[in-house]
């Protein structure tokens, strides 16, 4: 069933790239490297075919290639952008600045050749800027050789060696990997320190390397019974001081490994059919842990399985490594020595990655909320389920890390380029937490049930390709008949905020109370209003927000639906059919799924009625 899913995938990606009349088509890339890796000097030299298909209706006179390894040299713009920024990554620091040359890494590409011709090409920090030999026409394919050389860095941002935990080797944005090129053009952003962009296709690669390490990577080992390393029950006897891994990964847009002489690797396969590999390093200290995982990864799987979509996939590989916890195809790299909770959260968030950007790849220097908000929302849900701790929100970290933000006066729109938020905790809280709150915050605007159906049929409208946020909130529009362009205006473009208040409650009659509503800020929202009453009975009123042109559907058995309330008015005025001394509480919000920045003036309680007619 996976393995038709991801053909379906693939025919219909490659239509869509043929045809160049349509609105949508995608860039296509198959790699084939072989790479042989020194452990003793930790450098490496490969070779790499790279059959590029322009499907789109451009013609191409040049291309680029990221060299990720080039950010772990002093001097570069990561280690200055360290260095200059008011709150630094702790991991990086000024570690950069002050690594040897034996110490820092690089990437070097010795010769390029296009269907056979040399071509000219000028290294420009971490982008390899190269002027094609003839122009690449739309529908036409071309063919990339190259010739490449590196030395993996001291283990400092997601790649490198030795690590905090003695991994030898955490080997993502390893090689020279084409940008992106798409309906906006290239994307051939520096690594500064964000996170990454990039083509689908399919990868062909065979590492050699010493024989007693384990190799963890993104693909399927094709020769097994020649390795062993736990990928077969059989012990293997190298000939020769080095084994030859050779992986095949289809359909993905990256390809990362990692090795080390003392990972274990266990197996475990979920019922969904999905192989799961387990590699950790052999340390007491954490065994237990990285076994109790295992189940728990499974769990984990068929949440986001149910709740998503179907991973398509037959493998992913958790790998001990990296520093702290990142996302790549069919695996991810975490650090292991954690407590039982933080491991499973980390494996939550990253696992929850392969849907939300290795199946559908936003641009995460343009769109990383998209990305890191998503995965918060979906992972912080899955959590909830798996640890059994069954919140009534299980978002409410989310929110209270959007309102640090949004009440700091460091906030920027989330439109901003990520690697130019002033603070890195700026952008830290806009990508994971106003992020998540977006998704959580939507289902109040839509209600839960066209939220979950919303995720789905964003993920079966766009898996495998490269939504837009644009892309996401006509799914919403779609399912709900909401009008919600307002909705992703205003909460990622703008810095504006939610503030409804209750001004005033008074007798509107014998018979009826009239409650006086208003907005504070600029954010527009629609309004639900929770009225208890002294006889123990509830209403829920409901005021739509008219530009919406849209009602919620009921979400109480006594559910109420008032007139709309216009934006630009900043007062409504809400009659309710009961006595003013029949009302006990009225509160905006009670679920706190409305991000309102101050929810001091939210309720009304008759007990403030009693003190003012008591002064």
């Amino acid at each position: 069933m996976k393995k038709l899913l991801l053909s379906i995938a693939l025919i219909a990606t490659s239509w869509a790239g043929a045809q160049n009349n349509t609105s949508y088509w995608q860039q296509h890339v198959d790699y084939k490297m072989e790479v042989d890796m020194n452990v003793e000097n930790f450098q490496y030299t490969g070779t790499q075919e790279l059959v590029y298909t322009n499907n789109s209706p451009d013609t191409l006179d040049r291309v680029f290639y990221h060299l990720y390894f080039n950010a772990f040299q002093p001097g570069s713009e990561m280690d200055v952008r360290s260095l200059t920024i008011k709150d630094p990554d702790r991991r990086v620091g000024d570690r950069i600045s002050k690594l040897s040359e034996a110490e820092q890494g690089y990437l070097r590409v010795s010769s390029l050749y296009q269907n056979g011709n040399d071509l000219s090409f000028e290294e420009v920090g971490t982008v390899l800027e190269v002027e094609l030999d003839q122009p690449i026409l739309p529908g036409e394919k071309a063919t990339f050789n190259m010739e490449f050389e590196g030395q993996v860095p001291e283990q400092i941002r997601r790649s490198g060696r030795n690590s905090s935990e003695g991994v030898a080797l955490s080997m993502s944005q390893w090689f020279p990997k084409m940008a992106e090129y798409d309906f906006e053009g290239w994307h051939a952003a520096p690594y500064i320190g964000r996170e990454f962009h990039g083509v689908w296709g399919d990868f062909d690669v065979k590492l050699s390397i010493d024989k007693d390490y384990t190799v963890a990577a993104s693909g399927y080992l094709q020769n097994p019974d020649e390795i062993g390393h736990g990928y077969t029950d059989e012990e293997v006897e190298a000939e020769g001081d080095t084994h030859t891994w050779h992986f095949l990964a289809p359909e993905v847009h990256d390809f990362t490994w990692a090795a080390d002489p003392e990972y274990i690797h266990d197996k475990r396969i979920a019922a969904d059919g999905t192989v799961l590999h387990f590699f950790y390093k052999n340390n007491d200290e954490i065994k237990e842990n990285w076994k109790n995982l295992q189940e728990k990864t499974e769990d984990l799987l068929l949440f986001f399985n149910e709740n998503i979509g179907p991973y398509p996939w037959d493998q992913y590989s958790l790998v001990q490594g990296g520093d702290g916890g990142m996302e790549y195809a069919m695996l991810t790299l975490i650090t292991g020595e954690r407590n039982f909770g933080s491991l499973v959260g980390v494996t939550a968030h990253e696992l929850a990655h392969a849907w939300f950007q290795h199946l559908m790849a936003t641009n995460e220097s343009k769109h990383e909320w998209m990305d890191e908000g998503f995965t918060s929302y979906i992972s912080s849900a899955a959590m909830n389920q798996v640890m059994e701790t069954y919140a009534d929100n299980p978002h409410t970290g989310s929110y209270r890390g959007y309102m640090q933000l949004a009440n700091s006066g460091a906030e920027q729109p989330q439109t901003t380029q990520a690697d130019r938020y002033d603070l890195n905790a700026a952008y830290g809280a806009a990508a994971y937490s106003k992020g998540a709150v977006f998704i959580a915050q939507l289902g109040y605007i839509i209600g839960k049930d066209n939220l979950d159906k919303t995720l789905k049929r964003y993920y079966d409208e766009w898996k495998f390709k490269h939504p837009t946020p644009n892309d996401f909130i006509r799914i919403a529009e779609k399912v709900s008949g909401a009008e919600l362009d307002w909705y992703l205006n205003d909460w990622t473009r703008t810095t504006a905020t939610i503030d409804y208040g209750i001004k005033e409650v008074t007798k509107a009659d014998e018979n009826s109370t009239k409650v006086t509503l208003e907005r504070h800020k600029l954010m527009p929202m629609p309004i639900d209003v929770t009225v208890r009453y002294t006889n123990g009975e509830e209403e829920m009123i409901y005021i739509p927000l008219q530009m919406m042109r849209w009602e919620k559907p009921a979400e109480h058995e006594n559910w109420t639906v008032a007139d709309d309330w216009a934006w630009a008015y900043p007062t409504y005025e809400l009659k309710i059919e009961k006595p003013l001394s029949e009302i006990e509480s009225i509160e905006i919000d009670e679920s706190q799924l409305m991000a309102d920045v101050n929810r001091d003036n939210n309720l009304y309680t008759a007990e403030e009625t009693s003190a003012e007619a008591g002064q």
